[in-house]
């Protein structure tokens, strides 16, 4: 600092003697200091700090000026007092016109000081009050104003900082107060539209929309400008046009599944008009048109053998007579008129009534022969049933005639070894409660080493299979229904069995749809097999045929058809759509089956899945097309096939 600079600061003119002064100046400096030591904050303690640095540097300048003249001793010199110093001049050769000094001059040179280091330019006296209490108010305001930002008050926090700005213009407090209400009122906001948005997703994945909508709309309500808010609420106007949908999509399959084919397809038809590129509702259009055609054609077909029938009828037995009726019948099962003429032809020879000549089926069964009939009326009938002759069994259809029995007690109904040729017709079999719970578990109906032939029979809510086929027993099912039951729908088991299942349906079973193993044979044609847990079809027959054409397999939760093992027969024609793990499967231990004309669309997985060693060239006319992984999956590794479920049968019980 020049010495020009100190005499400014300590209020010194030009020419003037400081040394009868320093006392005062020392004074000055002690209330300086003693200021910054009880100043009520850091911001204005350093600005007092500022000046009494200031001050210090100028009081040395003038001591190191004075001591360089020799007026005053050096550090190392000892004290000279300085009334014996001469008098001199220290600015001109001239002497200067004594000027008046006092004390006071010096206390407001001092104050002048003070106000420099308070951060303000003060030229008297009075105004250093007053400047101290700005700054005591300064003070106050920043602490409310700071208690105000953290409760959140945020008008009442940008008043005081507002009002330190009018008191300091330009304060870096009023700046730094703003900022902060600015960040609290960020903060805020952000953890109100952090919470609620959360809460919002939260019930749009749980499926509550009322909930999601709710939240979203608390959000929107304090800033309509949420990006996020906005975009949970369109999923939610999304999500509830989805859940009208699917309610519709179950709607339409439920009727599909009754068989109400021109009410499916009105379904079906009314989702399209909202939802044309809806591919749920186009496969419910597609398989109802379907059957509904194939009913018509049935139904002609009924009635042209009904009259061929009519034309055989001379009031004596006629077996030709017999099966052409009986074909019409299940061609067009709610044809009375066909109804009437099997019921009188059948009259030909011996029938017997339940109730009327007995008060329950199984007294009938014990009392009739090969080629009896047996009429069972509307009812709940208990069994367990067991036929061992040749005999026909005819319910009053098979929502209209039931026979169930206890989970624990057995098969509903039982074909014994000696029951060749027995005919069922219009029943349902069913367990009275559903109990899938360990390996010992039967099924709703069992053919043991006989053979039976079901037409127009559901098979449902067992706690096994829907149908079991062992013992080198054999089955054909037309026109029947497996559904819900606790392993497959239909099933065959070991050498020398078959099954034969024909325009049925298998659906929602929780294992396969129809599945044989350990030498059984297959032949499958012209089902749907839905839904299930499993495979809609599986086959592992070892060294005994499979023949599997024009069956759909839509929508099971592994795959459409899975083909272990088979030494002949053939699979063509069939549909895999929709199925989760993909369409169809083929091992080498099923590579002698031809694989024509298949087609896989659809399917969460691959559509054809060849294990290694089988060449892909052999599989070139089937189809695979608009899979969610890829189309054809060749030289595959695959697992070893698992093991089957059980049957029991009332031997293995004992």
């Amino acid at each position: 600092m020049t010495l020009t600079e100190a005499r400014k600061i300590l209020g010194l003119g030009p020419d003037e003697d400081p040394r009868p002064y320093l006392a005062e100046f020392e004074s000055a400096r002690e209330r300086i200091a003693e200021m910054v030591r009880t100043a009520p904050n850091e911001v204005l303690g350093a600005r007092y700090q500022e000046g009494l640095v200031e001050f210090d540097q100028a009081m040395a300048a003038v001591h190191e000026y004075l001591q360089a003249l020799g007026l005053m001793p050096r550090p190392t010199d000892g004290p000279k007092p300085l009334e014996e110093a001469p008098e001199i001049f220290l600015a001109s050769e001239k002497p200067a016109k004594p000027r008046s000094r006092t004390p006071a001059r010096l206390a407001w040179a001092a104050v002048i000081l003070t106000a420099v280091a308070g951060g303000g330019l003060l030229h008297y006296k009075q105004k250093e009050s007053a400047e101290i209490q700005r700054q005591i108010r300064v003070t106050f305001l920043e602490r409310v104003g700071s208690e105000y930002v953290e409760n959140r008050r945020w008008q009442e926090a940008a008043a005081a900082f507002a009002e330190i700005e009018e008191l300091a213009p330009g304060s870096e407090l009023a700046k730094l107060g703003r900022r902060s209400i600015e960040a609290g009122m960020t903060e805020e906001q952000t953890q109100f539209v952090g919470y609620w948005t959360g809460q919002a997703i939260a019930e749009l994945e749980s499926g509550r929309l009322d909930e999601a909508e709710a939240a979203s709309r608390k959000v929107l309500e304090k800033f309509p400008a949420e990006k996020e808010a906005a975009a949970i609420l369109a999923k939610v106007a999304e999500a509830r046009v989805g859940q009208s949908l699917e309610t519709a999509l179950v709607a339409a399959r439920q009727l599909l599944n009754d068989r109400k084919w021109p009410l499916a397809i009105e379904a079906a038809n009314r989702i399209l008009a909202t939802h044309p590129e809806d591919a749920g509702a186009k496969t419910i259009l597609a398989d109802a048109a379907a059957a509904l055609a194939k009913y018509e054609a049935d139904e002609a077909r009924a009635k042209d053998l009904l009259a061929q029938a009519a034309a055989l009828d001379t009031g004596n037995f006629d077996q030709k007579a017999l099966d052409l009726l009986r074909e019409a019948a299940a061609l067009s099962p709610g044809n009375q008129e066909i109804a009437s003429r099997l019921e009188k032809m059948a009259s030909y020879t011996r029938t017997l009534r339940v109730p009327g000549d007995f008060a329950s089926p199984a007294e009938a069964i014990e009392a009739s022969r090969d080629g009896d009939r047996i009429v069972i009326a509307e009812e709940v009938w208990k069994g367990p049933l067991v036929i061992n002759a040749a005999i026909e069994l005819q319910g009053a259809g098979s929502g209209k005639t039931f026979i169930e029995c206890h989970a624990d007690s057995g098969s509903a109904i039982t074909i014994g070894p000696q029951a060749k040729g027995a005919r069922i017709t219009g029943i349902s079999f069913r367990h009275e409660s559903f109990q899938a719970v360990g390996n010992d578990r039967f099924s709703a109906a069992l053919v043991r080493g006989g053979g039976a032939i079901f037409v127009d029979c559901h098979f449902t809510d067992a706690s096994g299979h829907g149908l079991a086929v062992i013992e080198g027993g054999e089955a054909v099912a037309t026109r029947c229904r497996f559904q819900s039951n606790g392993w497959n729908g239909a099933a065959a088991i070991g050498k020398g069995s078959l099954i034969e299942v024909r325009d049925s349906e298998a659906i929602e079973n929780f294992e396969h749809g129809i599945e044989t193993w350990d030498g059984a044979s297959a032949v499958l044609a012209n089902n749907r097999c839905e839904g299930n847990s499993r495979n809609g079809i599986h086959i592992d027959n070892q060294a005994a045929s499979a023949t599997l054409e024009g069956n759909q397999l839509i929508a099971n939760r592994e795959f459409g058809l899975v083909l272990d093992s088979a030494a002949n027969g053939k699979v063509s024609g069939n549909i895999a759509r929709a199925n989760l793990l993909g369409g169809f499967v083929v091992r080498t231990d099923a590579s002698a089956l031809p694989f024509t004309g298949n087609q896989a669309t659809l399917n969460q997985g691959p559509g054809l899945v060849l294990e290694k060693g089988l060449a892909p060239d052999a599989y070139a006319s089937n189809k695979a097309t608009k899979n969610a992984t890829k189309d054809i999956l060749a030289d595959a590794t695959l697992a070893q096939p698992e093991e089957h479920s059980a049957v029991p049968t009332e031997e293995t019980r004992r």
